[in-house]
């Protein structure tokens, strides 16, 4: 399956030889120097933040229950019911406050019984709620290899001034 890449001008830099300036333990260091290439007039159009040694991280956030289930299902309703209801208000003769507070509770009723039902018949095979991320090893700053000497130098001083 192919997937198609928003940005054009990713495309024409694909075809572009690049070299490493710098590698970082941590995004916020990479988008540091980049922040730095930037703010000293680096085009930095010509630059990726590449991390490798990718991996994806569960974290587990606590136990779910049925009415934990329920009760993330009710707020998702309720914001849904929420939005239906402002929309009919619009256009409602009725009383707009109560077109919209029946909206919301409904949808949280509804929300409620749907994440309660989708819960139950998993048949306890995943008790629990999680995030996930994906997380790299390092993070490389990449440029064209035409503008790796100044970048390589901006990112020097840079490096005297920590």
């Amino acid at each position: 399956m192919t997937v198609p890449l928003q940005n054009t001008a990713a495309l024409q830099n694909a075809d572009r030889p690049t070299v490493s300036i710098a590698t970082y333990p941590d995004y916020p260091q990479a988008q540091r120097a980049v922040d730095y290439l930037s703010d000293n007039g680096f085009p930095v159009e010509h630059t990726a933040i590449v991390g490798t040694g990718l991996r994806l991280v569960e974290q587990v956030t606590g136990r779910l229950t049925v009415g934990r289930a329920a009760l993330a299902g009710a707020g998702t309703g309720a914001w849904f019911g929420l939005f239906i209801g402002v929309l009919l208000g619009l256009f409602s003769d009725s009383n707009w406050f109560a077109v919209v507070l029946t909206a919301l509770i409904v949808g949280a009723l509804w929300g409620a019984a749907f994440g309660a039902i989708a819960h139950a018949m998993t048949g306890g095979r995943r008790d629990f709620s999680s995030r996930s991320y994906l997380a790299a090893e390092q993070y490389g700053v990449t440029v064209d290899a035409e503008h790796g000497e100044v970048a390589r130098n901006l990112l020097g001083r840079l490096a005297m001034t920590l």
